[in-house]
């Protein structure tokens, strides 16, 4: 089976040793645009840097950028420069006798020889021919020029297809959590999700002018995608609990009762050194211009983020597996970019085999005092050797035990295996994320680095016990994949899900309180002869419900106890819950749920607008006209009727 490659010219900066002694030093801004020679559009998420400088900065969607520089007093130039995938880097020497310079740069297109690699499970064997390249003039996304692609194609291995005929998407069946009465069902358990997957792939189904599919609505994922200003832990705890408790917007008879855990928050040069594996799909699913040209992308956003103590390997699977990088130090960026570089999409799909590869190099490579890491890019097709998802898991547990986690990225359309990829992440101790396009990739893996990379409490799980003398009924919005048995919660053999450094969790109870006539289906057990009814023992009506948190330290197997009464009262929702409920209510409305009540993509937009509050990136900003996009789109469908 061969995978072909593609090589582009790749710089970057020389490091240099540390100084010594102490000097006096001036900080400098060097800005600028990085455009295309041949569109003179310009390039997105390229990045540039300096000779002798660790710091790099990415070009924004206008292709601008802005580089701080710390330099010795008296130094009279640099070099910067600039490079992107698909093109060939670009360099000039600034004058910096003032504070600020400028620096415009124009990419030229690569035009490179081509590798074909023979991938086996012992590496890569290369040989040498000729492609052209073509550069999208969406931000710098390169792909094979059409003749170029159609020699590929010819000479695909047999199991190639073309995945732009038909969608064979696949996503777990999902049922709203019904209305539980307490009578009957006092505990309500379910293990965290810090998975931000569903958020990301239903922007890209709005974005392309169709709504997603229901099942592919999970709402703790869209919550959830959003940081939020949670406390962080004080004490011995990785983890905080903030409670809080306010009025339904879409049944003001109802209580929302929210549960906010929040990680303890590490700074990037605090983070344990890493060794992770690049595990990079190249099959002929990912041959297309939002799979993986764009997996490249995001690795390089990744790579500039690594420290010298950082280690990356490259491992890739189409019809076999191989090793492209051994293990190689963060210092040296221009190799690892230089192997990502060179891929190329061709053939079958031998995940599994990939898998166990990537897991044999983490372990080869093993720091007992760092973090250890396989990360996934895939669409999720798995057609060739081990490829079921049972199968997959075990092998994914086993090597859970062995100290090294899972993080999964998915990529692309229309063969997308979305319930399989979350569920290889959740049985890796890792997390799951969908990647739509360059920001997305950004936020994943440079402003989220920590949380992506770094496991601060594992196996987390939450217990909830409502008072019945204040609560009559309930139900959990969202989480439906993640209910737990009651008695699972003080089982340390049972898998739950993990939170990373900064990580927060957000879970939204919808209750009925005491007294109140319910106006939807609760589900209510049958009277039974031999037991007696359950009687309050704790708090009377003082307490609206009482949450119990387990947790592991991440080298732990036995668990933690953390516990926290909420009051039976009403609080003031801040700008954090007032922007989770609109998120709530929004993901009710596209899974057409039954408790969704009288609210409107009007009232999520108007909610959500009101309570952006400190927005630094736009999240929430792209979170309202998301909203206005979803909103037009329901309205073009139902008068297409």
């Amino acid at each position: 089976m061969r995978v072909q490659t593609a090589l582009a010219v790749v710089l970057f900066s020389a490091t240099v040793p540390v100084a010594r002694h102490v000097e006096a030093r001036r900080q400098i801004v060097v800005q600028g645009v990085v455009r295309s020679t041949d569109t003179k559009q310009p390039i997105a998420s390229a990045s540039v840097v300096a000779d002798g400088q660790t710091a790099s900065a990415p070009t924004d969607a206008t292709g601008r950028y802005v580089l701080r520089l710390s330099v010795a007093a008296g130094t009279p130039s640099v070099t910067v420069r600039a490079r992107a995938i698909g093109y060939q880097a670009a360099a000039q020497t600034v004058s910096i006798n003032r504070d600020t310079a400028t620096a415009d740069f124009s990419l030229t297109p690569a035009v490179a020889n081509l590798q074909e690699v023979v991938v086996t499970a012992l590496g890569a064997v290369a040989q040498r021919a000729k492609v052209a390249f073509s550069v999208a003039t969406t931000g710098g996304l390169a792909s094979p020029a059409p003749a170029a692609r159609a020699d590929m194609a010819h000479r695909a291995a047999p199991g190639t297809r073309d995945t732009t005929s038909f969608n064979t998407e696949e996503y777990a069946r999902i049922e709203d959590n019904p209305f539980l009465a307490v009578s009957g069902n006092p505990l309500s358990t379910f293990s965290v999700d810090v998975d931000r997957a569903s958020y990301a792939n239903v922007r890209r189904f709005i974005n392309g002018g169709s709504m997603p599919p229901k099942d592919a609505v999970r709402i703790e994922e869209l919550i959830n995608y959003f940081p939020y200003h949670y406390a962080g832990p004080q004490g011995k705890d990785p983890v905080s609990i903030t409670t809080d408790v306010v009025a339904a917007p879409w049944n003001p008879s109802h209580r929302v009762v929210r549960i906010g855990l929040q990680s303890r928050r590490i700074e990037t040069a605090s983070l344990p050194p890493s060794n992770l594996v690049f595990l990079i799909d190249v099959s002929g699913s990912m041959d297309m211009p939002e799979k993986l040209p764009l997996v490249k992308q995001a690795f390089a956003l990744l790579v500039d983020q690594l420290r010298p103590q950082d280690r990356v390997a490259i491992v890739v699977y189409a019809g076999n597996a191989g090793l492209v990088l051994p293990s190689t130090s963060g210092r040296d960026k221009p190799a690892i970019l230089d192997a990502i570089t060179r891929l190329e999409a061709g053939g079958s799909t031998a995940g599994g085999a990939g898998i166990k590869l990537a897991y044999d190099i983490a372990k080869q490579n093993f720091m007992r005092e760092g973090n250890n890491r396989v990360i996934l890019a895939t669409d999720g097709d798995f057609n060739v050797g081990v490829s079921s998802t049972s199968e997959l898991t075990r092998l994914i547990e086993e090597r859970r035990a062995e100290g090294t986690y899972l993080t999964v990225l998915g990529f692309g359309m229309g063969n997308l295996k979305d319930a399989r990829m979350e569920q290889l992440a959740d049985k890796g101790n890792g997390n799951y994320a969908y990647v739509d396009d360059l920001l997305e990739a950004k936020k994943t893996l440079v402003h989220e680095l920590g949380a992506t990379l770094v496991t601060v409490a594992k196996d987390v799980k939450l217990q909830v016990e409502f008072n019945p003398s204040a609560v009559q009924a309930y139900r959990l919005i969202g989480y439906e994949n993640r209910l737990l048995r009651n008695e699972d919660f003080a089982d340390d053999k049972k898998d739950a899900g993990d939170m990373g450094a900064g990580h927060s969790v957000t879970a939204l109870y919808e209750v009925i309180p005491s007294g109140v006539k319910p106006d939807v289906e609760v589900r209510t057990p049958p009277s039974l002869r031999y037991q007696e009814e359950r009687k309050s023992t704790r708090g009377k009506g003082d307490e609206l419900l009482f949450v119990n948190v387990r947790y592991k330290p991440p080298t732990d197997s036995v668990s933690r106890l953390m516990q926290h009464p909420v009051p039976n009262r009403l609080t003031t929702a801040d700008d954090d819950l007032r922007f989770a409920l609109a998120v709530a209510g929004y993901g009710m409305l596209l899974r057409d749920s039954p408790y969704k009540g009288r609210f409107t993509f009007d009232d999520a937009r108007s909610m959500a607008s009101q309570s952006r509050g400190d927005d630094p990136e736009g999240y929430r900003a792209g979170f309202v006209a998301l909203v206005d996009a979803t909103s037009k789109t329901a309205a073009t469908k139902v008068s297409n009727r």
